[in-house]
């Protein structure tokens, strides 16, 4: 039978679903090994009476440990634990390149024991609701990249917070939170002025924003600050429209849709980047080195952010974490 060591400690006042309370309690048995692969389950009428649950409800709870490769079900004897495997659901913005970086680094640091199952919220709050409240109860651990909607810590409520992990954008956190953050706001700056110099030689530099972005608008902010403390001419370009390349001019741009405008432009008008323009991207990719002599970029470390997120998942344990930002130079600029 079960070992007496585990309890499902059902708290009939909680908002977490019983069910659900269920399901924690017998994960968390397994990857803390107070049960093990064979050992037998309480049946369902014996959880029913002890914890004056409905069948529907432990049935239920059963039933998803069972989807998830957790326990099975032999004829006549009841439930026992079949494997140790758990299931991670990780929820991104959108698949970009940068984004396979961090997912790539994720699944690779943990075990073969975990099945990671993503998804996508393209910065739609019903997707993102749909998303979490379908998920409730059957992953062991949540890994989640937020965006700016004041509904999403109600939404994230439901997930137990020893079972969250928020990600890369430093929003809608509390102290309380694990999380694995960058710095869009003075980590930025401080990798900007590591090239202060590069850009001493362009008359101006322009900051491309587009309107069709969702990068966070603090880094607008401390561009601005860069400018001021280093007296540079600078502007903010919002419409993709009024991007014209100019000679002399210095661009840094957060969308790579913008990098491609930049370098069609370039090609157009025959001028060398590095020499005759510059240009400094966002967010590493594995391509950028090899675009057009190589593109500068300034990123956070995206293989950290997937290493930080595996160790949460398999150490049981609170992770606050900045993850550095930092400049490449290459040609570009």
């Amino acid at each position: 039978m079960i070992k007496n060591t585990i309890s499902f400690n059902i708290n009939h006042n909680s908002d977490v679903p019983k069910y659900q309370q269920i399901v924690n309690a017998i994960n968390n048995g397994i990857s803390k090994d107070m049960i093990t692969v064979g050992d037998n389950l309480p049946s369902v009428n014996n959880v029913c009476k002890e914890y004056k649950l409905s069948r529907d409800t432990v049935f239920k709870a059963y039933s998803i440990l069972k989807e998830n490769g957790v326990i099975e079900a032999v004829p006549n004897k009841g439930y026992y634990v079949s494997g140790k495997t758990k299931k991670v659901l990780l929820i991104l913005d959108t698949f970009k390149a940068y984004k396979e970086v961090l997912y790539h680094s994720f699944t690779n640091n943990l075990p073969d024991t975990f099945i990671t199952d993503v998804q996508f919220h393209h910065y739609n709050i019903d997707n993102f609701k749909t998303i979490i409240n379908n998920s409730i109860g059957k992953y062991y651990k949540y890994v989640v990249m937020g965006f700016d909607d004041r509904t999403i810590p109600s939404i994230l409520s439901k997930i137990n917070n020893d079972d969250l992990l928020l990600i890369d954008w430093n929003i809608n956190a509390t102290k309380e939170n694990s999380f694995v953050f960058q710095d869009f706001g003075q980590s930025f700056l401080e990798a900007l002025q590591e090239g202060a110099n590069l850009f001493k030689k362009y008359k101006e530099i322009q900051f491309l924003y587009p309107s069709f972005t969702s990068h966070p608008f603090e880094t607008v902010t401390y561009f601005k600050k860069f400018c001021k403390q280093n007296n540079f001419k600078c502007k903010i370009i919002n419409d993709a429209k009024d991007f014209i390349v100019e000679k002399n001019i210095a661009y840094i741009s957060v969308s790579d849709r913008m990098l491609g405008l930049f370098l069609e432009q370039c090609r157009d008008k025959e001028y060398e980047p590095g020499v005759d323009v510059g240009f400094l991207s966002y967010n590493e990719t594995p391509m950028k080195k090899f675009i057009y002599k190589g593109i500068s970029v300034i990123s956070t470390d995206f293989k950290k952010q997937g290493e930080k997120a595996a160790e949460f998942v398999m150490e049981e344990k609170k992770i606050q974490y900045l993850v550095p930002t930092k400049l490449t130079i290459r040609e570009s600029l």
